[in-house]
């Protein structure tokens, strides 16, 4: 997993997020507020939202090669605001999940594409102005 701090609040982070992750061509398929989710409950939970997002021109070749990809597929990204007031931004790397599928070399392509798509979409909330 890799986390990375953000120089935002939670709630501009995945804001931010959201609207790099559509100005870079990918469709945000979801966007889940759990803590949201936790207050009906009853529950108490500091801001944390999960992106759900992608890109099927990408995503389908490399399910295409290893359907199993599927269940890490579409990427997520997970906002959210620790114990001591700071934002982070949380994702699972595209070639930890190229090695738990045992994506062949003609997966390489797919995977490096989402990593650079990760990078690029974090990068606005994390990169100091």
């Amino acid at each position: 997993m890799t986390t990375v701090p953000s120089r935002f609040g939670p709630k501009e982070s995945a804001d931010r997020l959201e609207t790099e992750i559509k100005a870079k061509g990918m469709t945000v398929f979801a966007r889940i507020d759990h803590a949201a989710r936790a207050a009906q409950t009853g529950m108490a939970l500091g801001p944390t939202e999960l992106l759900i997002f992608g890109n099927a021109k990408t995503g389908t070749p490399l399910m295409q090669t290893v359907q199993t990809t599927g269940i890490d597929l579409p990427l997520r990204a997970l906002v959210y605001r620790d114990a001591s007031g700071n934002t982070w931004l949380s994702y699972n790397a595209p070639a930890w999940g190229a090695k738990q599928h045992s994506v062949a070399a003609e997966g390489a392509g797919a995977i490096d594409a989402m990593s650079r798509a990760l990078e690029a979409v974090t990068k606005k909330d994390t990169t100091p102005p």
